[in-house]
């Protein structure tokens, strides 16, 4: 019963929250995509910040090893994003298309350096992004299942409040998957996938609970590293380009606005 229970409170918080985004965000993105970007950085940054390292930190867990876990994953983050580029780039360079592709990368250049870089096909960062999810959502699961196994109702309680901080954060997942996908669905069922991950935190968590507990601060730095990366590496590069002063405003405005959203949000979770 507990099992199933936890299972249940899992999969809700997990996906649940990734198709409560998407309601969210695809409605907005297909009218303010620039306004979507910077509010997306702003929410992982916050994410990361305010409540990911925070509590990995409150542990017991020296701080030493977490920082050397953070810039591990920063750096593993960026070898991730080269391997996805050379990739990408292997792909176009070779076959039929290769003469194509060339053509059409003159044209752009001929046509001004101004394009903003999300307008050339399919971005990097998508790994670390759902690297990171699965990560953070493996962690959310052992935390369900602990307070499942400690009391039922703490148990719904806590599934909750997983849901309502995820939405916020996974709004910016789904935004930077948008620009890595070649469609809404695509990026739609990458997240839900990296979610599903939840329950398998909360099976885990159920058998090995006391054993994992140790290892959560390490969960929570592993995937705050993902987040920071993207914000920093892919999302806030594309945001600093020359804009008009009306523009810089409600460019800063949606990105505290993405701060802010998870702060309240996380908040009231608590």
């Amino acid at each position: 019963m507990t099992l199933l229970a936890i299972l249940m409170g899992t999969v809700a918080a997990g996906v649940g929250s990734v198709w409560l985004a998407a309601l969210m965000a695809f409605a907005m993105l297909a009218r303010f995509t620039q306004h979507m970007l910077s509010l997306a950085a702003g929410a992982l940054m916050a994410t990361a910040f305010m409540h990911l390292l925070p509590e990995a930190f409150e542990s017991e867990a020296g701080a030493h090893e977490l920082f050397a876990m953070l810039l591990g994953g920063l750096v593993f983050f960026f070898l991730l994003d080269k391997a996805e580029l050379w990739h990408h780039g292997h792909e176009h360079n070779h076959g039929p298309a290769q003469e194509g592709a060339l053509a059409d990368h003159a044209h752009h250049h001929g046509h001004g350096h101004g394009h903003a870089h999300h307008d050339h096909g399919p971005r990097s960062g998508g790994w670390a992004v759902l690297a990171g999810d699965s990560v953070h959502a493996f962690g959310d699961g052992i935390l369900i299942a602990s307070a499942f196994l400690a009391d039922m109702r703490l148990g719904v309680i806590t599934s909750l409040a997983v849901l309502a901080h995820e939405v916020p954060h996974h709004i910016g997942d789904l935004v930077v998957l948008r620009h890595t996908s070649r469609t809404s669905r695509a990026a739609l069922v990458k997240v839900s996938m990296a979610g599903t991950v939840t329950a398998l935190g909360g099976v885990v968590g159920y058998f090995l609970v006391t054993q994992l507990q140790d290892y959560l601060p390490f969960f929570l730095v592993a995937a705050s590293s993902s987040f920071v990366y993207v914000a920093l590496a892919d999302l806030i590069p594309q945001l600093q380009k020359q804009l008009g002063f009306r523009d810089t405003v409600s460019q800063v405005a949606w990105l505290l606005a993405g701060i802010a959203l998870v702060t309240l949000v996380s908040s009231l979770a608590h």
